[in-house]
């Protein structure tokens, strides 16, 4: 395992709630003949050393996937900020050499084969700022690189009322790293294409039925 993996902790987001799909765990749907999850954990794992799930609720609904699940440790699903902050907080107690956390959608099954490398030489020079994924000229703020040493400043953030995630790194300096489209089926997609709706899942569904054929 070279140097830096071994300092990332990858944090699957898992703990949204989903309402534009009508509820549940978006995670758990089909996408190409297995759970949209999945596809999410085998573009992650190989880049990172350890990998958690973060999630609220049972978590023997995720039992499949063989990762820790790991609830926010503020109540009240506070947003993104919170498993953020979670995944910091299990990657201190549990990762002796973690540096940082990646964080990933638990609905985003195209990321980019290189997505922790490109982040990491972003903040090279800057140990404490927050490298975020780019695509279109627009920031993904869930899909980013964080500093742990940081787990402190966020909790009392959290604890002031600050939900959105970028009003929190602007603070640490936000990094933008910029990823070209991706293809699928022969056509240009976004590789952080997440699907927020039933109609948007169809879409992801066609565009890797095609790919595969």
């Amino acid at each position: 395992m070279n140097a830096h993996k071994r300092k990332v902790t990858g944090v699957i987001l898992a703990g949204g709630q989903s309402r534009r799909m009508g509820g549940g765990d978006k995670g758990l749907l089909e996408l190409a003949g297995k759970p949209m999850l999945a596809h999410v954990i085998d573009r992650l794992r190989p880049q990172v050393g350890a990998m958690i799930v973060n999630a609220n609720g049972d978590p023997a609904r995720f039992k499949a996937f063989g990762l820790p699940v790991v609830a926010d440790t503020i109540e009240g699903y506070v947003g993104p900020l919170a498993g953020v902050l979670a995944g910091m907080r299990w990657a201190a107690a549990n990762v002796p050499d973690g540096e940082w956390i990646v964080t990933a959608a638990g609905d985003a099954p195209l990321l980019p084969h290189d997505l922790v490398s490109r982040l990491v030489c972003a903040v090279d020079s800057r140990p404490d700022a927050v490298a975020l994924a780019q695509s279109q000229g627009e920031l993904h703020p869930v899909i980013g690189l964080w500093p742990v040493a940081l787990a402190d400043d966020l909790e009392q953030e959290l604890a002031a009322g600050v939900r959105k995630v970028l009003h929190w790194t602007d603070r640490h300096g936000t990094v933008p790293v910029p990823f070209a489209m991706a293809r699928a089926g022969g056509v240009e997609v976004d590789p952080f294409f997440n699907a927020n709706t039933p109609q948007e899942l169809d879409q992801l569904r066609a565009a890797l039925a095609k790919a595969a054929s």
